[in-house]
């Protein structure tokens, strides 16, 4: 039996030299369907090319919060909010902005469910330590998933660039963390699914029974993956560009720690 395998990446953030290094990684293994799970630009030099490079290489791309909010900056916003929404081509930002939010696929019978940070929105998180409602939400059919496909029994999700997988009551939670902007560790991070693909279709079957019965006898995995790149050298083409916020971004960048906690590190040490 020959298993497909499916790269998930996310959380991009304009930073080129490590989107190129996971998607060489991803070529190495021979993987040739990548779906992206949001936020390819904002917070980097080089949200354009990061967009223009998903959209050669990925099968599905799905909307996250920046890829939302980028085409609601005011001309008169912060400066680096500007800066970034100005980088991106007007084609760019509408593609982004048109994005759909969430993806359901069936994997080995297993029905998986993709979005950027909820099933509410790509605006609400919800972080690794998460209440038991948080959890339970996250396989609920809503508004922004629609209603009429059966609910997930794994789910997959971005936004909070921290990787981590759990599993509770026959239902698997993952987060495939970021590939330009990683907070967990300064390694970029994404995500293997392996199994055997079933039809389009067959993430509308209610009767888990009527999927095949090879593809439910099929091997599942979830395989995360790390992959090292020249964080100076993206650090040195934000200098080059004169982005804003490129301080903070480099620290970011180099220690994985978030710029909203940098301040109170640096003067715990």
């Amino acid at each position: 039996m020959t298993l497909d395998r499916i790269a998930l990446i996310s959380d991009v953030h304009g930073n080129l030299t490590a989107l190129e290094a996971v998607l060489a990684d991803i070529a190495g293994r021979g993987i040739h369907r990548i779906f992206n799970l949001g936020d390819t630009a904002g917070k980097g030099p080089r949200g354009e090319a990061a967009v223009q490079r998903v959209r050669e290489v990925c099968e599905v791309n799905v909307r996250g919060n920046w890829d939302d909010f980028l085409r609601t900056i005011p001309d008169d916003g912060p400066e680096e909010m500007v800066w970034w929404r100005d980088e991106l081509s007007p084609e760019s930002v509408e593609w982004l902005g048109a994005l759909p939010l969430s993806h359901d696929l069936v994997v080995s019978g297993r029905r998986i469910r993709l979005f950027h940070a909820s099933a509410q929105s790509p605006h609400v998180r919800v972080h690794f330590q998460h209440t038991p409602e948080q959890y339970a939400a996250m396989f609920e059919n809503t508004d922004m998933t629609g209603y009429d496909d059966p609910l997930p029994d794994v789910v997959g999700y971005a936004d909070i660039h921290d990787a981590y997988v759990e599993s509770f009551e026959g239902r698997t939670l993952f987060n495939i963390g970021s590939v330009g902007n990683p907070l967990d560790e300064p390694t970029p991070s994404y995500v293997i699914l392996e199994g055997l693909v079933e039809a389009a279709d067959a993430s509308k079957t209610t009767d888990v029974s009527k999927t095949t019965d090879v593809s439910a006898r099929a091997p599942f995995g979830i395989q995360f993956v790390r992959v090292p790149y020249d964080v100076e050298a993206e650090i040195a083409v934000a200098d080059a560009l004169g982005m804003p916020q490129r301080e903070v971004w480099a620290v970011e960048l180099r220690t994985a720690i978030y710029r909203g906690k940098q301040e109170a590190v640096a003067l715990a040490q």
